[in-house]
């Protein structure tokens, strides 16, 4: 008797460690007796309705392992948004399971790569087709779940970022220091659409609040106007300021993008946030010498593999196996969480929860972690991601003084169908 096969893949924006979740999923399930190959979906669900399959047990198992300290998305990722009226995709995604006998599908992404597992789980049950689909999370953003945190603690990719941010305003602060008397204010632009934890988490690169640093947090509601003053205000306070907002403080609605599953995509606008606030203030008369100056980290935010977490890569990990034991155990339809058992010492624990329950869902940060006034954060939500930014740097192999990361080989598989158009990209 054959033994169902598995399939991985990964979708969304990628995230420091996300590759670890990936890695996570492989080892298990390459280690299970009750499964046969196991296989990656090369660019997430575009690559199921295209037929474009990886053998991950034919990989070199080096390679495999370097995946953990591997940045971006090793099977390639996708912004595909499956809707409810393809249904040609939907019939091909059955065709090509049950071409290559798929009896386990894990998808890993954020709220809408959860929508997706959900709707392939629906659709597999509804045709009688043997599947178990687990979700597995991952977002910079940390915006998958719940403001109580009763579905998920936070996302894997969060710590990582909010490492990124914490070590990135250090240096920051630096500079602004030592260019006070020409570069006075230092504007930056953090990810995160419409939710505030990663430019919250730059309050844990000064928990003793000794910088000039003012967070402008999605949450609080400020106008470009708004951010524009309350940085005059800090001006005449500190005589210099290192201002973050988020990247949805824009003034040019024109210029937005979207992507594949209707966000705006900022990276692709014409004008960012930091433009914005930095052509304000230097339209306007300063209260000191020196001008506003910009920065927008984008992707380094996410593919910067040195200030990876390894907490958070540890915690990846742990999830990619833990939706291959749920799978195993009979467990689908459902998503891998993680949830905290206490703060000090920090503990977690591994569960699981309904993919309808997280799908096309985003969380806020907490009104009870906003400080007074909306530009700062409180003690409380230090205490929240602390932990998550984890220890000493790790140490990264490296080749001919370069990081070393991992290589798969990309080849498919024979396919076994039609070549496919999918449905989203006739329009």
């Amino acid at each position: 008797m054959r033994l169902p096969n598995a399939l991985v893949a990964q979708s969304g924006g990628p995230s420091p460690v996300i590759n670890a979740s990936l890695q996570g999923v492989a080892e298990a399930c390459l280690q299970s007796k009750d499964i046969g190959k196991v296989y990656a979906a090369h660019h997430g669900i575009e690559g199921v309705l295209q037929e474009q399959l990886i053998d991950l047990g034919a990989q070199d198992p080096k390679e495999i392992a370097r995946l953990k300290y591997s940045p971006a998305a090793a099977a390639g990722s996708c912004r595909y948004k499956l809707k409810d009226s393809y249904e040609e995709d939907y019939r091909r995604i059955l065709d090509v399971f049950q071409a290559h006998d798929i009896g386990w599908f894990f998808y890993i992404g954020g709220n809408d790569s959860m929508d997706t597992a959900h709707k392939v789980e629906r659709l597999a049950r509804s045709r009688g087709y043997d599947l178990r689909v687990m979700g597995v999370p991952k977002t910079i953003d940390n915006d998958l779940g719940d403001e109580q945190r009763t579905l998920i603690d936070h996302t894997p990719g969060y710590g990582s970022c909010a490492r990124y941010w914490a070590n990135l305003i250090r240096s920051v602060e630096a500079e602004n220091r030592a260019m006070r008397p020409s570069e006075c204010v230092s504007v930056l632009q953090a990810m995160g659409r419409d939710s505030g934890f990663i430019t919250a988490a730059a309050r844990l690169g000064d928990p003793e609040r000794q910088m000039p640093l003012l967070l402008f947090l999605p949450e609080a509601g400020f106008s470009a106007l708004e951010v524009r003053d309350r940085i005059i205000e800090g001006l005449r306070r500190w005589g210099r300021v290192i201002a973050e907002v988020s990247e949805s403080l824009m003034s040019d609605a024109d210029s937005r993008k979207v992507d594949g599953f209707g966000h705006v995509e900022y990276g692709a606008s014409k004008t960012t946030a930091m433009q914005t606030v930095v052509n304000l203030l230097n339209s306007a008369e300063l209260p000191v010498r020196g001008q506003a100056t910009g920065q927008v980290p984008g992707i380094l935010q996410r593919a910067c593999a040195v200030e990876a977490s390894d907490v958070d890569r540890e915690e990846a990990y742990q999830l990619g196996r833990h939706a291959v034991d749920c799978a195993l155990m009979g467990v689908s339809g459902r998503m891998a969480t993680i949830l905290r058992v206490s703060d000090a010492p920090y503990q977690v624990r591994y569960d699981h929860v309904p993919l309808h329950s997280v799908a096309n869902a985003a969380r806020k940060l907490p009104a009870g972690w906003i400080a007074p006034g909306g530009t700062d954060v409180t003690d409380e939500f230090i205490t929240y991601a602390r932990p998550l930014i984890g220890g000493p740097v790790a140490q990264h192999e490296s080749e001919n003084g370069l990081l070393r990361f991992a290589r798969l080989n990309y080849d498919y598989i024979k396919r076994k169908l039609p070549e496919y158009i999918p449905r989203g990209f006739i329009g």
